[in-house]
């Protein structure tokens, strides 16, 4: 299986959480996937404008030439995207949000409805499945987990794929393979 986390943790110094990826993603290759960790920090990502020109102008393609192009190769040639980022002030990074905003070109700016609610229309015959890996800060809390966990959940519907889990970085990272190599 080819497997693309998204190290979304903004602080080089957090080597902890780097550390858990990196072990993560060792126990992964040694289960005979394919890992690739895009550590979002180290690159050049501009906001999503919401112009839309990746539906109109360049389609399938935000028009920005940035590194979020790499982010969405990668995304759609992958089988299972793990979105990893720590808790800050209640909700994945702000380097994790905009990434997750610029997957916006892999869906159609045409509208269906799936399950008596308006969806994009995919633009791709594969999407990979999705997962949620959560480092807890301070003053985070099981709320701001089912939160965060349920906007990831609604925004599967519109990736068109099937959000697998939520785990925290707490959880031993045998447990977290061992789920990811049960898909």
């Amino acid at each position: 299986m080819k497997i693309t986390i998204l190290n979304g943790n903004p602080n080089a110094n957090n080597v902890k959480f780097d550390n858990y990826l990196k072990e993560l993603s060792d126990l992964l290759e040694s289960s005979n996937h394919t890992v690739t960790i895009l550590k979002l920090r180290e690159m050049d990502l501009k906001y999503c404008m919401g112009c839309f020109g990746c539906w109109v102008k360049t389609p399938g393609e935000c028009v920005v030439a940035d590194d979020s192009r790499d982010i969405c190769r990668e995304y759609i040639n992958s089988d299972f995207v793990l979105f990893a980022s720590p808790i800050i002030m209640g909700f994945t990074s702000a380097l994790l949000k905009k990434a997750h905003d610029k997957l916006i070109p892999l869906i159609h700016p045409y509208l269906e409805i799936v399950r008596n609610e308006f969806h994009h229309l995919a633009r791709y015959e594969k999407y990979p499945m999705i997962g949620l890996l959560l480092e807890k800060s301070k003053g985070a809390d099981e709320e701001d987990i089912k939160i965060i966990s349920n906007i990831y959940m609604r925004d599967a519907i519109n990736l068109k794929t099937s959000f697998c889990f939520t785990r925290l970085t707490t959880d031993p990272v045998e447990g977290v393979a061992n789920e990811i190599n049960r898909l």
